[in-house]
């Protein structure tokens, strides 16, 4: 077993544990320190403690992980019976480090019973050699409880190496209770995935500590290692020819079911999301005021009618913090990860968060007056100056 363990002889209940723990993880009762539910094993409790009673143990030898193979990409679907691209975009990733490995890559694939082969082509197209496919009405929505013990059990069975999720709402959900069931650990919000082809560990890079850094995490000693990716993170694979997919269908267990019941579903929205706009315009603190807006959504407006497409508005977390936009329009870890084919950048520095979502871009214009700004260096086009005057000058050229 792994945690914090209490010595209850050398405890004296002077409570500095209580006082220094962040996440209500120890309280001391009757001048003895007991450690409660909320404890994240950081350890800050025994460098505070005086007098050494307690102690973080961690089960270093965790286990046999000499019998796992291959690597896994769960592929969830929509509402519209269609395979979400988040799921294509980590098979054409999870196909690079499939052969890294030198190992096979499988997309693990739950449908309603009627489903046809359309979603295991796709997904054979993208790069998978092999279609785990379950086509039960049970896994006809989104039940995260019939899901986990669908894949746990087939994880079980079949012993994969590497297992990786899509970041939507529902991947969230169902990741970590795979990763509890199964005992092992999950990386959330991986913006780069490499394997290590000599031991077979997959390195997990994600933004960390308010994003002032990024952090390469592995799980040596417990399988499969697990990671989330948020969508527009890694490019869609181009398909290539195949004849037909190599589907092996499995069955769901039939203790397995779901408590809800879903009688109907009903559609809401806020339009097109930015992540799927083939052109955008981002704006930072650096545009000076809300009232910049209006001049930056009709360069936006202009230079999707040159493009012969539609340009969005994102922006940074500052400004949505200011209220000079919506949630929806931020852009970076915190916010939506986006894939245009141009984005254009004003006023942004570029902290770690906002690079880590425009990772995906095709091409960057960036415009800041800071010649040294970290958005420089995701750009392909760089101008240091003013933004709005570069702004107003590019929407005097797209007038003529």
């Amino acid at each position: 077993m792994s945690g914090l363990v209490v010595d209850a002889e050398k405890c004296v209940g002077c409570g500095r544990c209580a006082r220094t723990c962040a996440n209500d993880g120890i309280e001391v009762v009757e001048r003895r320190a007991r450690v409660l539910d909320g404890c994240v094993s950081c350890g800050m409790c025994v460098d505070a403690c005086p007098v050494g009673a307690l102690a973080v143990e961690r089960d270093e030898s965790g286990a046999d992980t000499s019998g796992y193979r291959d690597i896994w990409v769960f592929s969830q679907v929509g509402a519209d019976g269609v395979v979400l691209p988040v799921a294509l975009e980590l098979v054409g990733k999870g196909r690079e480090l499939a052969n890294e490995r030198g190992c096979r890559l499988v997309a693990v694939l739950g449908e309603h019973s009627d489903a046809d082969d359309a979603n295991a082509r796709a997904l054979a197209a993208a790069g998978a050699d092999e279609v785990l496919r379950t086509c039960d009405d049970r896994l006809a929505h989104t039940d995260v409880e019939c899901y986990a013990a669908w894949l746990c059990a087939l994880a079980l069975e079949r012993r994969p190496e590497v297992i990786l999720y899509g970041a939507t709402n529902f991947g969230r959900e169902l990741a970590p209770r795979v990763a509890v069931t199964l005992q092992t650990g999950l990386t959330a919000d991986c913006t780069i995935l490499e394997m290590d082809r000599e031991r077979g560990l997959l390195q997990q890079t994600r933004p960390a500590f308010g994003g002032n850094l990024m952090a390469t995490i592995v799980c040596p000693n417990h399988r499969p290692q697990m990671a989330t990716v948020r969508p527009g993170i890694f490019p869609a694979p181009e398909p290539r020819e195949v004849g037909e997919a190599n589907v092996t269908d499995v069955l769901l267990d039939a203790a397995v079911y779901g408590r809800v019941n879903v009688l109907s579903r009903e559609k809401v929205g806020q339009g097109a999301s930015i992540a799927d706009a083939p052109a955008l315009v981002v704006v930072g603190r650096g545009i000076g005021s809300k009232k910049a807006l209006a001049r930056v959504c009709r360069l936006a407006e202009l230079l999707g009618e040159r493009l012969g497409c539609v340009c969005e508005i994102g922006c940074t977390r500052p400004v949505v913090e200011a209220g000079w936009l919506d949630y929806s329009h931020q852009v970076g870890q915190t916010g939506v990860s986006v894939a245009p084919r141009l984005l254009v950048s004003l006023g942004v520095s570029g902290a770690i968060q906002h690079l880590a979502g425009i990772s995906g871009a095709e091409t960057v214009v960036a415009v800041n007056e800071d010649a040294d700004a970290p958005i420089f260096g995701a750009a392909n086009y760089k101008v240091v100056g003013d933004c709005m005057t570069v702004v107003d000058e590019l929407i005097a050229q797209l007038e003529k």
